[in-house]
């Protein structure tokens, strides 16, 4: 086979004038060969297609048709009457960069220490417990010295940003004045790329630590790639062979994993581990903020009638007292605090394994049902006053439900009502009558009470 110098080398005597047959004899090739580079090398220079005249026809149809180009194969024949067979159709698109634009070259960032930071996320499918659950992955890295935070979390809202912003700063004792981000809405507000709006709460906290967030340019995912690179390491390392119970123990092992595995491993193109790197970046790093306050998210709920707050899916107890009454309820993000008239009324550890789970502390909520020991209030009125009242209070309790309280009440009623006399000549009667039918009862009052009070 004949190399490409050698072929620049025949076309190059043929235009001096020299024959096949003394190239061929000054090479040691056959006369073949030399008229095959020749051959070769003019259709190379005069290639072109006939359907060119069509390009900008193919280019409009290729766009309206969303590159696909059997439709666009077929509109040509259906609307224009052209017929282009298939693979000159693909041809032209790969000539002319009609479908996909060429790749360019790639470069590179030069990062100094202490000066940017590099945040981004990304969704797995585990094996959470007995259940398999769709995470959000959050990571932070270090620019210079690749070192690396990861945490999971069952979403990924602007809250869980500040939660594990805040940890992953303290992870790494200190901040870069700048951090890369994509133009998710969970930490921008508005606009795209550079010239993109911080959501105000993102703002402000990253005032509080002097961190300012930048977004890359769309379709420019590279500007992040010392944090989008790991992901693929997390996915193949960490989450391979390992099982986990909770939450809890996820983000534990997760921790674990950065301290022993990624941060310890040594990077060829560092020519060192990003734990050491770390050690020459930490001094060029902005201290933390001497006070950090605890990340939480603010609600108002309006406690039901059961005495219960709704938050995240889950039912969290309140005092009963507060039925029915607004209160501010403080999510963190390992417990919940219900505050009202400025006092903490209430607080549970917050459920993140669970959905539609009711969280209830005993205190808040005294049973529903009364203590049946001991006499009723009605009894203890009436009894003790009268042994024929006694009696007949005894065979009462025996013919009515639990303690007999509305009967008592009842019979308290009667004796407070209409004259003793009368109350008790009646009572008396019904006793040894066998009736504890009280309406019977204070009809056999009035009955007594018209004869001693009218001369009817």
């Amino acid at each position: 086979m004949l190399t490409p110098q050698i072929k620049e080398t025949i076309v190059q005597m043929h235009q001096k004038e020299i024959g096949i047959r003394e190239i061929a004899r000054l090479l040691k090739i056959s006369r073949n060969s030399v008229r095959n580079a020749l051959r070769n090398k003019t259709a190379q220079k005069n290639k072109e297609s006939r359907h060119e005249e069509h390009l900008d026809l193919v280019r409009q149809l290729t766009l309206e048709c969303r590159g696909n180009l059997v439709r666009v194969q077929e509109r040509l024949q259906g609307e224009h009457q052209i017929d282009i067979p298939y693979t000159s159709l693909t041809w032209l698109a790969r000539r002319h960069e009609i479908k996909e634009p060429k790749k360019k070259r790639s470069g590179r960032y030069e990062l100094g220490p202490g000066e940017e930071m590099q945040h981004d996320t990304t969704p797995y499918v585990l094996q959470l417990g007995d259940k398999r659950v769709k995470v959000q992955c959050a990571g932070l890295t270090l620019a210079y010295s690749r070192k690396i935070y990861i945490q999971f979390y069952p979403r990924f809202t602007r809250f869980e940003a500040r939660v594990f912003l805040a940890q992953a700063f303290m992870y790494m004792q200190g901040v870069c004045p700048r951090c890369i981000i994509d133009n998710t809405s969970v930490i921008v507000g508005l606009g795209t790329g550079p010239d993109a709006i911080m959501a105000p709460e993102m703002e402000a906290f990253g005032r509080l630590y002097g961190v300012h967030f930048v977004a890359h340019r769309i379709n420019d995912a590279n500007r992040k790639a010392r944090i989008e690179r790991p992901f693929d390491y997390v996915q193949k390392n960490f989450l391979s062979g390992r099982t986990f119970n909770g939450w809890h123990d996820l983000n534990a092992q997760a921790v674990a994993w950065c301290d022993d595995v990624a941060n310890a491993k040594v990077k060829r193109e560092m020519g060192m581990a990003p734990q050491q790197a770390y050690i020459m970046e930490k001094p060029y790093l902005t201290m933390l903020p001497l006070h950090i306050p605890e990340v939480y998210h603010l609600d108002c709920r309006v406690v039901d009638s059961e005495g219960y707050i709704h938050l995240d899916t889950n039912r969290y107890s309140v005092p009963e007292k507060l039925v029915g009454q607004k209160v501010e309820v403080y999510k963190f993000w390992d417990k919940v605090q219900v505050v009202a008239g400025h006092q903490v009324v209430a607080q549970h550890e917050r459920m993140l394994e669970s959905r539609q789970a009711r969280i209830t502390n005993p205190d808040h909520h005294p049973p529903l049902i009364r203590n049946k020991t001991g006499p009723c209030r009605e009894e203890v009125l009436l009894k003790g006053k009268n042994q024929l009242l006694d009696d007949y209070i005894a065979e009462l309790k025996k013919r009515s439900r639990g303690r007999a309280v509305m009967p008592l009440r009842k019979l308290l009623g009667l004796k407070q009502t209409y004259p003793e006399t009368s109350f008790y000549k009646a009572l008396e009667k019904a006793l040894h009558y066998k009736m504890f039918d009280l309406n019977r009862l204070e009809a056999i009052i009035l009955n007594f009470a018209s004869r001693d009070f009218f001369d009817l």
